[in-house]
């Protein structure tokens, strides 16, 4: 049997957001108008995944009821340092995910690169970001890799710790039931024609096999 491609859709920001961020963080949030008109462009793809990262308050003002409206599910991976402040989902709005259906992820604590981390700093971000997210939304079993770094220690331990896939951001198709899931992060120059040039339409083989390559050698840094 071959291998069966899955379309991972990754949303980080919408609307205005409700606190200060950077430039680089800018680029990923996208009008409340462009996520709805994208949302109904993958809604028609085959075996896409949908996810949301940093747990911004519009995951849950604006992201959750057009999910809802459409009969879509995802999984929102939310940041356990800012629960409870300004601009980010609430307790109780982590808990009203999964009393609407949606999974909850860890996307760790303090939004720091997970290359190079110290065992204190690997401590805080692996294992009790997951207890805190978990005291709220149930067993936590999924992670998403804060700004897409990783290195092979940290998959190593998120390995060791059990969980039970990993979520990157690396721009390419992923394989059905694998451990690693790369995903496409939709940034404000996407438009849903765009997103499925590159999701839908199969790259050439060297392409895909440089793709490949490069998520290869990120995992043995």
């Amino acid at each position: 049997m071959g291998r069966r491609d899955v379309r991972n859709i990754c949303f980080h920001g919408i609307g205005t957001p409700g606190r200060t961020i950077d430039d680089d963080e800018a680029r990923y949030w996208i009008t409340a108008d462009e996520y709805l008109r994208i949302l109904d462009e993958v809604a028609t793809w085959p075996s896409t995944v949908i996810s949301f990262d940093d747990g911004n308050a519009s995951d849950v003002e604006l992201g959750l009821p057009g999910l809802v409206e459409r009969g879509l599910t995802a999984t929102f991976f939310v940041l356990a340092g800012r629960l409870d402040t300004a601009g980010s989902v609430t307790t109780q709005q982590v808990a009203e995910l999964g009393r609407a259906g949606m999974r909850v992820g860890s996307h760790g604590m303090d939004h720091v690169s997970w290359r190079g981390m110290s065992p204190d700093v690997r401590h805080r971000e692996l294992v009790e970001a997951r207890e805190v997210i978990a005291a709220v939304a149930g067993d936590v079993t999924e992670a998403a890799l804060p700004r897409g770094q990783y290195d092979r220690t940290t998959l190593r331990s998120l390995r060791q710790l059990g969980y039970t896939a990993v979520h990157t951001s690396d721009r390419r198709l992923a394989t059905a039931g694998a451990w690693l899931q790369p995903r496409f992060s939709v940034t404000r120059d996407d438009t849903p024609q765009t997103l499925a040039s590159a999701a839908l339409v199969p790259p050439p083989v060297h392409r895909r096999a440089a793709l490949e390559l490069k998520g290869l050698l990120k995992r043995w840094r």
